[in-house]
């Protein structure tokens, strides 16, 4: 089994920012892609970002791009999402997940293991 745990989520203002963390331990997967998630009050969790295990190929959503950045440290078995010029709209839960696979897939029933979420939630 793998745990993830994510931190570092908050309340900050609009245009201000935050950088979340997800710690991987248990059965730590060694080619696994690494990926951010979130969902808003009434919609569907949606993808964020995620990273290959080289790091070499990262992929963000569009409402992101420019304004978050995923990065990991697979010494630390953890996966960083630093945002800036934070939105309302990015107000939700982030979830770091794990997928298997090695590849990169931006749909959520595709990745195998899920942390329990933190808060994000940015004030206008």
């Amino acid at each position: 089994q793998v745990q993830l745990a994510e931190s570092g989520g908050g309340l900050v203002q609009a245009g201000g920012s935050l950088r979340l963390s997800c710690a991987a331990s248990g059965r730590t997967p060694s080619r696994a892609v690494m990926g951010w998630f979130r969902q808003a009050p009434g919609k569907e969790r949606e993808f964020v970002a995620a990273i290959t295990w080289s790091g070499t190929i990262i992929y963000y959503a569009d409402s992101v791009k420019g304004r978050f950045t995923i990065s990991r440290d697979n010494a630390k078995n953890t996966v960083y999402l630093q945002m800036n010029s934070l939105k309302p709209e990015d107000t939700g839960v982030y979830y770091c997940a794990a997928d298997l696979s090695s590849v990169i897939r931006p749909k959520a029933d595709e990745y195998d293991y899920w942390g329990q979420g933190t808060q994000v939630t940015v004030s206008s």
